[in-house]
């Protein structure tokens, strides 16, 4: 029984110790390829040879490895191509040429706006400026007539056309119109009155 167990030790050791298909190539192909290639390259070191230039030229000779295509094209094709190139080039250039234009008669265009809108900024200054100076004189001028005594205003005011005296009628006083009103001949009286109810 001891025995047959040394037996099966002795054929495990065995087949342990067998190398692989692996083990195989690794040690009978690879590490000598390996080393055959670091003593070349010492070798083309030392004599100044340039392997990948050889290997370059060796390459051109080998017919499936090949890597400058031959590309066989048409003549005629070619000047095709580039009319073809040429037309679509100036019509690029023709468009630029109108965008150009284009943006340009914008430009002026945005101008002559501009200077519009500050022409009318300006008129619309002007304007407001007229119309405070309207209106301050028009409080000092009712502040006059209000300052007046009634029997002074009364005669003048109804020597004014009807709109400026409605306008200075309108904006007085209750207490200052209803003495003008007092002062003045009743069928005037009663007509501004008429107007001052209308308003």
């Amino acid at each position: 029984m001891a025995k047959n167990d040394v037996e099966k030790i002795e054929e495990v050791e065995v087949q342990e110790k067998n190398p692989g298909f692996f083990q195989k190539l690794f040690f009978w192909f690879l590490i000598p390829l390996v080393f055959a290639l670091a003593i070349f390259l010492i070798i083309a070191h030392f004599t100044n040879t340039n392997v990948f230039q050889i290997a370059d030229s060796m390459k051109d000779k080998i017919p499936f490895i090949s890597s400058k295509e031959e590309i066989v094209e048409n003549p005629s094709l070619n000047e095709e191509k580039i009319v073809t190139l040429q037309a679509e080039i100036q019509e690029k250039e023709a468009e630029i040429v109108q965008l150009q234009s284009e943006i340009e008669s914008a430009t002026a265009t945005n101008e002559e706006l501009l200077i519009e809108q500050e022409r009318l900024l300006a008129e619309i200054e002007q304007l407001k400026r007229v119309q405070e100076e309207a209106a301050l004189e028009f409080k000092e001028i009712l502040k006059t007539y209000e300052n007046m005594s009634a029997k002074k205003a009364a005669p003048i005011l109804t020597q004014m056309s009807e709109s400026e005296a409605l306008r200075i009628m309108s904006n007085m006083k209750s207490d200052t119109l209803m003495a003008i009103f007092e002062k003045m001949d009743p069928a005037d009286a009663a007509r501004f009155t008429e107007l001052l109810s209308q308003e």
